[in-house]
């Protein structure tokens, strides 16, 4: 049977409607330690989204998971024990691609009491750095939210090995960050086991201090941040920085909360000091800039430029090769990559007209002599002004 507003407590949050908001659940939080999902947890947390959606917001899950469902439907069969957790990636993939359906048969299950329709989207980190492939999923989301559909979204683990290895996204953090910046959100929230960013482990250290606000990501704060506490997730607070550092220059505020804490989405949404809030820049962003800005965190490579270089960029110009000094990385033209000033900052992020080789080649030249030097011509310019972001 259905519930209607008033009994699932739409409205009693005391939070504005309207927000577009992208939550994301980590491992720990929906799994049990034994495998399986914890749908107790699951069921109060899909009621707290449920009010959400049903009082106006746009609301998109994350959830990690895929693979903890897939362990526990396994447990019994004599199959478990190939899964090895971290160890053997194949089995890992093919766990989630078992577990992934159950994942969407309970979220379908907890939301439809509310009478709230989910769709379920597997995305890979191509999907979001190609820029056709990210627009692909602005569109194809940004319509499910006008449908007052809850997309329940989760990285294609079967094809997407970097996450399940914790190389790239780490447990979901930064796809959900891409998401945030792709949606335009207005507040990112990751919901797990831990209460916020401390100043060290406060499972190791007593005098462990939560930080509620963070304002910029500091060496400090940085230093703060350190693996998987265990072998179910594959995130981290690292991982969570690096998200925090996408969601801050796409101008979109983050929370790191303890999903266990009562009531904890209503009471962020009610903008309640819980967790720790990373306060994003009020600089307005175009669709294309926020994108351009992913390479904080997804940048295939870099290009070293010097201090004149750095001061042009800042006017507005296009790079040019007489202000590059030399290339991190190995880079192909149309990859997203990182601008860094003479002491190593990362001072814009763009698309870049020709291959890193290329790049090395002309480098200190006057636009003028590339010509002479390369057997191709992609235009003057290394990044063009309209396909560059500063940081």
């Amino acid at each position: 049977m259905k519930m209607s507003r008033a009994q699932v407590g739409v409205g009693t949050s005391g939070g504005q409607s309207g927000k577009r908001v992208v939550i994301k659940f980590g491992t720990n939080l929906v799994t049990l330690k034994s495998g399986g999902l914890d749908e107790s947890t699951l069921s109060e947390l899909v009621r707290q989204l449920a009010c959400r959606r049903l009082a106006g917001d746009d609301v998109i899950l994350v959830s990690s998971g895929a693979v903890g469902a897939g362990a526990g439907i396994l447990e019994g069969s004599g199959r478990l024990s190939e899964l090895g957790r971290r160890r053997n990636l194949r089995s890992r993939q093919a766990a989630a691609a078992i577990g992934q359906v159950e994942l969407v048969a309970v979220y379908r299950r907890l939301f439809g009491k509310y009478g709230v329709d989910i769709a379920q989207a597997l995305i890979s980190r191509n999907d979001l750095n190609n820029r056709t492939g990210y627009l692909n999923v602005r569109n194809t989301l940004d319509r499910l939210l006008r449908w007052q559909v809850v997309p329940v979204v989760n990285e294609n683990d079967v094809v997407g090995a970097e996450d399940l290895e914790g190389v790239l996204y780490g447990d979901n953090d930064r796809l959900s960050a891409m998401l945030a910046n792709a949606l335009d959100a207005d507040l990112l929230v990751l919901l797990g086991e831990t209460g916020g960013l401390y100043t060290a482990d406060p499972e190791l250290r007593s005098d462990a201090v939560l930080i509620p606000m963070v304002e910029e990501l500091t060496p400090e704060i940085v230093s703060y941040a350190g693996g998987p506490s265990d072998d179910r997730g594959s995130g981290g607070m690292r991982s969570k920085l690096e998200a925090a550092e996408v969601a801050m220059m796409s101008g979109i505020d983050m929370v790191i909360a303890n999903g266990y804490e009562t009531g904890v989405l209503e009471r962020i949404m009610s903008d309640e000091p819980i967790g720790t809030r990373f306060v994003s820049s009020d600089i307005p962003r175009t669709g294309r800039k926020r994108w351009l800005l992913t390479g904080s965190t997804e940048a295939r490579g870099g290009i070293i430029v010097d201090a004149g270089a750095v001061s042009a960029l800042a006017r507005g110009v296009s790079l040019l090769p007489v202000g590059v000094t030399d290339v991190v990385g190995d880079f192909e033209r149309g990859d997203i990559v990182s601008v860094n000033s003479p002491t190593g900052d990362k001072v814009a992020y763009g698309i870049v007209n020709y291959d890193a080789c290329d790049v090395i080649a002309v480098a200190g030249l006057k636009s003028g002599q590339m010509r002479d030097i390369l057997d191709h011509d992609y235009g003057t310019e290394i990044i063009h002004r309209d396909n560059l972001a500063m940081s």
